[in-house]
């Protein structure tokens, strides 16, 4: 069973979100990455752009597809995880930390209004599995 951390917020499109102040730390969710199977490559192409929320952020690769990462909210794109260049697994093992992706500095706090909790994000997940 996929973890869903209750202390993030979560979108439809399979992203966590981890608020620290006015900077939101992005990543895709354990029940997205055990879907997309093994990442092989993760691309962060907007970094030092203002982005705004569901725009593609970058590209996650994995050895059954390639998907787009959205963002959950808009804002300046901050920062990528230089660590998954050589580590791109770690978004399989670890996707809660050493497999976050970017982090954005929030310009419209109330977006974080249209984002799930743990409990509601584990149901859509729940409906959305392939098994």
């Amino acid at each position: 069973m996929a973890n869903f951390p209750s202390d993030l917020k979560y979108a439809k499109t399979h992203e966590w979100l981890k608020l620290d102040g006015d900077v939101v730390t992005i990543g895709i969710t354990d029940f997205a990455q055990g879907e997309l199977s093994d990442i092989v490559y993760v691309e962060i192409t907007a970094v030092g752009k203002t982005i705004k929320r569901d725009e593609p952020l970058g590209t996650i690769e994995a050895v059954k597809a390639v998907s787009d990462l959205y963002s959950p909210v808009s804002g300046q794109v901050l920062e990528a995880n230089e660590g998954l260049k050589d580590s791109p697994a770690n978004v399989n093992k670890d996707p809660y930390g050493a497999g976050w992706m970017t982090k954005i500095k929030l310009s419209d706090p109330t977006e974080l209004d249209n984002l799930l909790d743990a409990a509601a994000y584990a149901e859509l997940a729940k409906k959305s599995a392939h098994h």
